[in-house]
């Protein structure tokens, strides 16, 4: 697992699939995305050096963003946060919906998945459900956006005080060019779309992505433009 300092409070956490962030007040760290099952130890000794993980929100349920949720809780003491659509499956209490994939994308997921960990992984007992327009307490207010269509209760994070952005997998940063676009692996691409529109007006400097390079600045300018190419803005 990497550690890179994007900013003095923000922190990227690297793994062979996917990425998750750490945002730091003062001592209080919020873990945004957990990582695949097995990150939980390397992420609590990470974030031991900056502070002690309070929360951990979850911007959906697939396993390279929750598979390491229970073990950060369980090494930190921290709250899991999930959208109230998600939480009953990020608690393994029901399955969640299988992408529809575009043909391009089936050889990509199947790569993802050859290098994801095996088998099952412990599923958080206890996950704080949130909905749209929720104010969480970090980061000067962080608006919980509501961004169905990579799962159905995907999540954005805007911290609209220090102008960052979290997308979750509902926008990505191309591993070819660095560009942004549409996040892969959808369960509805109308309703992606749509999201990534919305998510696209906010008024963002920094957006961390689930997948690829952050933007670290001008964030706004450059989600609108590439939502502009899918019909997500005017």
């Amino acid at each position: 697992m990497d550690v890179i300092e994007l900013l003095p409070r923000l922190h990227l956490l690297r793994f062979p699939v996917g990425q998750a962030y750490l945002w730091r007040d003062g001592d209080d760290l919020t873990l945004i995305d957990a990582g695949p099952a097995g990150s939980g130890q390397r992420i609590a000794a990470s974030a031991g050096a900056l502070g002690r993980v309070r929360r951990v929100v979850l911007t959906h349920f697939h396993e390279d963003h929750a598979g390491g949720a229970q073990e950060v809780a369980a090494f930190t003491g921290a709250e899991v946060v999930a959208h109230s659509l998600e939480a009953p499956v990020v608690r393994g209490e029901v399955p969640g919906p299988a992408p529809t994939f575009e043909d391009w994308e089936r050889p990509l997921h199947a790569d993802a998945v050859r290098r994801l960990p095996q088998g099952g992984y412990d599923r958080p007992a206890r996950v704080t459900e949130v909905s749209d327009g929720d104010v969480l307490d970090f980061g000067g207010g962080a608006r919980v956006v509501h961004a169905p269509g990579h799962t159905d209760g995907s999540i954005g994070l805007h911290l609209p005080r220090h102008g960052v952005l979290f997308t979750g997998d509902a926008v990505a940063a191309s591993p070819v060019d660095g560009s942004v676009m549409l996040g892969v692996f959808n369960v509805d691409r109308d309703r992606a779309v749509g999201s990534f529109g919305r998510l696209a007006a906010l008024d963002t400097d920094v957006a961390c992505f689930g997948h690829g390079d952050p933007v670290t600045g001008g964030a706004a300018e450059a989600l609108r433009a590439s939502a502009r190419t899918y019909g997500a803005v005017g």
